[in-house]
């Protein structure tokens, strides 16, 4: 059972202790490519906008994207993956280069295509996005080299952040060599999982699937889809919950509800609502990684999965209010965590 927190600690003995962590986000690594324009005409070709190209903007995507929401922290970040010797492989190398995400456990493999996802944005409406990739993965043999890089890493970090988008680099046996490897090393784990993908994530810290994955992974019917009902009397909710938590033997489940906020469950019985922060929505892009990439960065400075759940939701609250896959940056979750944590933060342990 979970102990209780007893202690406090202010905004800046958090943000300073999160400068301290060291952090590794394994998954499916991507291109986020913004093409930002204005529609004025119909085509007369088909009926379909024109769109006026302005600029144009890249960033790093997927497992890449989670590691860009690290970054503003001072955190040590590094990102484990494979993507490919093109074009758009240079251009996502160059990305991750700016943004300080360490690459060395990144692969770049001949005749991979690098993932890449093209949107199309006129007068902040997404008019179409446009997906360059393969869904075959990478080979064995890289896979298991990056499964050894891996492995000799774990006595430099404090938490790995697994995120599985179904891409092919994340396979059952992957994992499962992974989470042998992991046993006793007392590492904080978490996981943003697939459905579809049948993976045990058994030792693991904390699953985090939104409601409609954690629907999909249990193989359980939604009856209540945006019905604004209290999740704590949502029950198929909760039993989709109890479902996952004896199937994956996590510490602690983490199901992000969009407006109605975030579900955590936990293996001593516990359950927590968390109620979403009223903001206007402009972009979900990445909110997900936003999430999962703050949540894991409260829990490795000795927050418990309610308080942490807490501070991510007042970070994804804000990256919704932005366009594309914008990340939440220093000043702006400084500012929420003094508004919504105005007595100090609750924790096990200070830093």
């Amino acid at each position: 059972m979970e102990a209780s927190a007893t202690e406090m600690m202010t905004v800046d003995e958090l943000l300073a202790s999160w400068r301290q962590r060291r952090i590794l986000v394994l998954g499916d690594v991507m291109l986020d490519w913004f093409i930002w324009g204005n529609v004025t005409r119909i085509s007369p070709e088909a009926p379909v906008p024109v769109v006026e190209v302005q600029r144009e903007s890249r960033y790093p995507g997927g497992a890449a994207n989670v590691a860009r929401n690290i970054t503003p922290f001072g955190t040590t970040v590094s990102l484990a993956g494979v993507y490919g010797r093109d074009p758009q492989g240079d251009l996502l190398a160059e990305t991750l280069a700016t943004e300080g995400i360490g690459e060395e456990l990144c692969f770049r493999e001949e005749g991979f295509q690098t993932i890449t996802k093209t949107r199309v944005v006129a007068r902040h409406q997404q008019v179409v996005r446009i997906d360059r990739e393969r869904r075959d993965g990478p080979g064995e043999a890289l896979r298991q080299r990056l499964l050894a890089g891996i492995i000799a890493r774990l006595p430099e970090i404090d938490s790995l952040i697994i995120e599985d988008y179904g891409k092919g680099l994340i396979t059952p046996a992957f994992i499962a060599d992974l989470l042998a490897a992991l046993e006793g090393k007392n590492l904080i784990v978490t996981v943003d999982p697939k459905p579809g993908n049948p993976i045990e994530w058994r030792g693991v810290t904390t699953v985090k699937p939104n409601r409609s994955e954690a629907f999909a992974c249990a193989g359980t019917t939604d009856l209540h889809h945006d019905t604004g009902l209290d999740p704590l009397a949502d029950a198929p909710l909760l039993e989709t919950a109890a479902i996952l938590l004896e199937r994956w033997s996590c510490d602690h489940l983490l199901i992000t509800l969009g407006e109605q906020g975030m579900l955590v469950c936990s293996a001593d019985g516990s359950r927590h609502a968390i109620p979403a922060q009223a903001r206007e929505v402009f972009d979900v892009s990445g909110a997900g990684d936003t999430a999962i990439a703050i949540y894991t960065l409260a829990l490795t400075a000795g927050l418990s999965p309610v308080i942490a759940a807490q501070i991510s939701n007042l970070a994804s609250s804000i990256v919704v209010g932005k366009l594309g896959t914008a990340p939440i940056e220093l000043d702006e979750l400084t500012e929420a965590l003094r508004h919504g944590f105005p007595e100090g933060i609750p924790c096990f342990k200070k830093p």
